[in-house]
């Protein structure tokens, strides 16, 4: 085998190519790289300063065999006192962050609401053009702890390295156990096992967080709390399925409270709460009934249905009878505002659009990410590089989008029965990490304009859960007059920061 590796080493330089000579046994595999900075941040009045890592680590498996390149960026507050007393006083709380997608980079949160710097936007509307502004980020919560943003394999500066490969990651199961393990090995590295520990996910981020907090559990690792911002544990929610009347009857709510934003609503009632209130009584003891009994109805039950229908939601009557009592989200967006020829958003329904297509039966676009990804993206990725330090030369992936090679694996080892996935969701493995961690306290944080995961739907899931009455209060639910992204609102910003530092101060003792 050497002479071969000795006639091809005097063979390749004459031809143009370069080469490596090494043992085929053994492949080379990647070193993370870290860069280091200071930032600073004002809340109150009071200056914060902090250290910062931003870059990838190398992940282990359970073996220690190198699998991943992990990307995160990490702030710790910086202490006034001499470091050879740090080890003795108590550990400051850390939270774990990351968004969804499934693959979505954590930018959304880093940039919105959690780091020390956020983008300013016009909410509702769409923001002009570069420059944009970028702000001291007093809602950050980096006032109350520590926080390491997260970066899935796939997105950020992640990557598979040695012998794995992007399937290795892509999946409900994967992406939980190489999360789960990074936050292991974090912890070792920074010596903060004995701290307090929370896990802050956005979107599918709040469906990992429910199967990950089990897993982290299970392998002796606690949390204080999860923070879930526009949660969804339940995929089938949002799919309409056939047959499948139940994400008709969670989205209904949200569909009357964008109705309501948009004036659409006869008599245009005052309270939003106190609204809602009265239509989730109607779609539980009405609604719920009407497309319980399905064909069985008659043709008057129907057309008395389909107008309560209309009255609660901003679409007329006769389209809901065209629809069968059944209209999907995309069908909505396309159909509130189809006179004006706007569309609503689906990640936060107050953003209008224009309709490009007036005669589609479902929207083409999303207002709302339409009018605040340009900034997001351009605002963050200049932090990453001028105020983070890190290189240039490193390629930062927001999603996976548009990746032809992407494809997630969406069974879970807890949704399997006689051989068959029978739902997607992790609804049961909060439900098992509550009951066995009676300590553990769960915040949810929903938007009523919210309707990508819709918080109808998280109300049936949380009162779905089984809980003993002594641990139902562990489970918080807030709300917001925004969307998915909440913090996109600027007095919703003031109430994030005031309901997770409240959530951190209660849980960490």
């Amino acid at each position: 085998m050497k002479s071969i590796y000795l006639i091809i080493s005097l063979l390749l330089p004459s031809i143009g190519f370069s080469y490596t000579i090494s043992d085929t046994t053994k492949k080379t595999v990647e070193k993370g790289e870290i860069f280091h900075s200071q930032q600073t941040l004002t809340i109150n009045g009071k200056r914060i300063s902090l250290k910062t890592e931003t870059g990838t680590v190398q992940l282990r498996d359970e073996n220690d065999e190198p699998i991943a390149l992990f990307g995160f960026t990490y702030y710790q507050k910086q202490s006034k006192i001499d470091s050879k007393y740090e080890k003795d006083k108590p550990k400051r709380p850390i939270v774990f962050a990351f968004n969804g997608g499934p693959l979505s980079a954590s930018f959304w949160l880093h940039m919105g609401i959690l780091g020390p710097k956020r983008i300013e936007i016009n909410d509702p509307g769409y923001t002009l053009p570069a420059p944009y502004k970028v702000v001291n980020n007093e809602y950050s919560i980096l006032e109350k702890a520590d926080l390491v943003m997260i970066d899935p394999i796939g997105v950020g500066f992640s990557k598979p390295t040695g012998k794995a490969k992007w399937e290795d990651f892509w999946g409900v199961d994967q992406d939980i156990r190489s999360i789960g393990l990074f936050i292991d090995q974090f912890l070792a590295r920074t010596g903060n096992f004995n701290a307090p520990k929370y896990l802050l996910g956005e979107s599918y981020g709040t469906f990992r967080n429910a199967g990950l907090v089990k897993y982290l559990q299970d392998k002796g690792i606690a949390m204080n709390g999860v923070i879930m911002v526009s949660a969804v544990f339940e995929l089938q929610h949002l799919l309409f399925g056939p047959g499948d009347d139940l994400a008709y009857l969670i989205h209904f709510p949200t569909y009357a409270a964008t109705a309501w934003y948009h004036k659409k609503i006869k008599g245009e009632p005052e309270n939003l709460e106190n609204f809602l209130n009265e239509v989730r009584q109607f779609t539980e003891t009405e609604y719920a009934l009407a497309l319980l009994r399905g064909d069985r109805l008659s043709t008057d039950e129907k057309e008395a249905m389909a107008a309560k229908l209309a009255k609660y939601s901003g679409i007329d009557k006769n389209t809901w009878l065209k629809a069968d009592l059944r209209i999907t989200n995309r069908e909505y967006f396309q159909a509130l505002l189809k006179e004006e020829q706007l569309t609503v958003g689906r990640l936060d329904s107050r953003f209008t659009g224009i309709n490009e297509d007036p005669l589609a039966q479902n929207a083409l676009t999303d207002p709302q990410s339409d009018a605040i990804s340009p900034p997001y993206i351009a605002a963050f990725k200049n932090y990453l590089y001028q105020d983070l330090g890190v290189r240039p030369d490193l390629t930062y992936t927001t999603s996976t989008g548009g990746r032809k090679d992407f494809k997630w694996d969406w069974k879970h080892k807890g949704n399997i029965s006689w051989n068959a996935q029978t739902a997607v969701s992790t609804l049961p493995d909060l439900a098992s990490a509550l009951k066995q961690n009676p300590n553990l306290k769960v915040l949810i944080l929903n938007g009523y304009f919210d309707l990508a995961t819709v918080f109808y739907g998280v109300e049936h899931s949380v009162n779905h859960l089984n809980l003993p009455d002594n641990l139902r209060e562990n489970v918080i639910m807030k709300y917001y007059e925004a969307g998915h992204m909440m913090y996109t609102h600027p007095p919703s910003m003031k109430k994030f920061k005031e309901e997770v530092d409240q959530f951190i101060e209660q849980t960490q003792h």
